[in-house]
């Protein structure tokens, strides 16, 4: 078991701190280059024109009540809606200010000071800051083709780790793309309720599925030992700032007394124009995950396609998501020496190494490409950029 101390800095030095990141050669790009840096949802798919018509229907009504206080947990018609979406009942949503935030609220919520979490290996590092609030120690588990390595979660219980929380990204993981059978999140939760830790399902990409059936959210919304966390940030636009929670009634009302100690509650006037969009009409929803679905697929294929034909990669072409994992072939380059040679190309990219890793994994030998809010054209032009800087090193 290699459980990092419950310090400050030894989360920020030993797994938060990236290799090379602030490296200052990576920051001199060039004026043309094609960032592949950020999971951003591209403009064309969000719905601006049907926003600004839902805002002015919103404010338009007498006695504005879009501009005063509401409830902590989000105004009726939101939460209505989110419970619909999400197959539970009203009372376990919680609004909140974009899936980080809940994520916030949940290490909060569960963990004391020093607590252990185990974590995804490798790791969105943003989560870890959250971590932060709480001074955790962290048990990395590893991510493979399916996920969270269940099995190997099961064998650090077995040899007495007992930690107070499980993080994972279920649905196409940011970074390796991958996504978590139902199968095993039912073992998961299995898991969770014998040894008594929180799940912490966080799930930003759930809905931009665009190969296959997506996995079912039954193992998590059937158990009082799960907390999932979902977000508008992917599918309606990051500027909104709004997302929410689902919560275990047991912990409903721990998350809501907490949440009226912060902020209160989210904007009213931004709850209330997306419950205007989303419950206005039924189908807006659904042809807005359409289009951007269609578009994703469209560009994940072209990426793929073109860094498999360059002979440089492996590539795996995702179910959905924002994101590739393509690992190097070459065994024999510097992974770190590429980066600085693709922005001097022009492309530029988050290293596999910019994710905190603990051992059992290859992240270094791997590139997180997002092509959300990139073209096709593009695209392919980043792929043979990275073929030219592989080439420096041959």
């Amino acid at each position: 078991m290699s459980v990092l101390a419950p310090s400050r800095p030894a989360l920020v030095q030993a797994f938060t701190a990236p290799k090379g990141f602030g490296d200052q050669t990576l920051r001199d790009r060039r004026a043309d280059a094609i960032e592949l840096l950020g999971g951003i949802p591209d403009p064309s798919v969000l719905p601006s024109a049907e926003l600004a018509e839902a805002t002015a229907r919103v404010l338009g009504r007498a006695g504005a009540p879009s501009l005063q206080y509401s409830r902590t947990e989000g105004i009726p018609a939101l939460r209505e809606w989110i419970a619909a979406h999400e197959g539970v009942p009203v009372e376990r949503v919680l609004v909140t200010n974009g899936g980080f935030h809940g994520l916030a609220i949940a290490v909060q919520t569960v963990l004391e000071r020093g607590d252990l979490v185990a974590v995804d290996n490798p790791v969105f590092p943003l989560f870890l800051r959250g971590l932060e609030l709480a001074d955790a120690r962290v048990l990395p588990i590893r991510v493979g083709a399916d996920g969270l390595d269940v099995d190997a979660l099961a064998s650090e219980l077995r040899a007495g780790a007992r930690p107070a929380a499980v993080y994972t990204v279920p649905e196409f993981h940011n970074p390796s793309q991958s996504s978590l059978p139902t199968a095993r999140r039912r073992e998961l939760v299995d898991l969770a309720e014998k040894y008594g830790f929180v799940v912490f399902a966080d799930d930003p990409y759930r809905e931009l599925r665009f190969h296959g059936e997506p996995e079912s959210l039954a193992p998590f919304h059937d158990s009082d030992h799960v907390i999932h966390v979902n977000t508008f940030t992917k599918t309606l636009g990051p500027g909104l700032r709004l997302g929410w929670v689902v919560l275990p009634e047991r912990l409903i009302p721990d998350a809501v007394a907490l949440r009226s100690r912060q902020d209160s509650h989210s904007s009213t006037l931004v709850q209330a124009v997306v419950a205007e969009l989303l419950t206005s009409d039924a189908g807006l929803f659904p042809r807005v995950l359409g289009a951007a679905r269609e578009l994703y697929r469209s560009r994940a294929h072209a990426l793929a396609e073109a860094l498999t034909a360059s002979g440089f990669f492996d590539v795996t072409v995702p179910d959905g998501g924002l994101f590739l994992w393509p690992r190097l072939t070459d065994d024999s380059l510097d992974a770190d020496r590429l980066a600085a040679d693709a922005s001097a190309e022009g492309v530029e990219y988050q290293r596999g190494s910019f994710f905190p890793s603990g051992p059992g994994t290859d992240a270094d030998r791997h590139l997180r490409l997002a092509y959300g809010d990139t073209d096709e054209s593009l695209l392919r032009e980043a792929a043979a950029r990275l073929a030219r800087a592989v080439a420096r090193q041959r």
